[in-house]
């Protein structure tokens, strides 16, 4: 017999965040999902990247780049505290 319990709900900003169109759809397959998903949410981030450089040139290369700072300041944070 399995240890899961089958009547346990995700919490409600999860379910929430899941039905969000396009983002919320990505996220649920990289969580239940097979586990190659997240190297086609990574290509997929970088070709929207070079798409953005492609179509708007040297903005489309920055503005990306100073937006994910905060993500990155977050990251090391999480990593020096370990």
């Amino acid at each position: 017999m399995s240890h899961a319990d089958p009547t346990r709900r995700a919490p409600l900003w999860q379910r929430l965040f899941f039905i969000i169109p396009v983002i919320g759809w990505v996220a649920r397959d990289l969580m239940e999902g097979d586990s190659d998903t997240i190297w086609y949410a990574i290509a997929a981030f970088v070709s929207l990247w070079l798409c953005c450089i492609l179509l708007f040139g040297i903005p489309g290369l920055y503005i990306p780049a100073v937006s994910l700072v905060p993500l990155i300041v977050v990251g090391l944070v999480i990593i020096t505290f370990g």
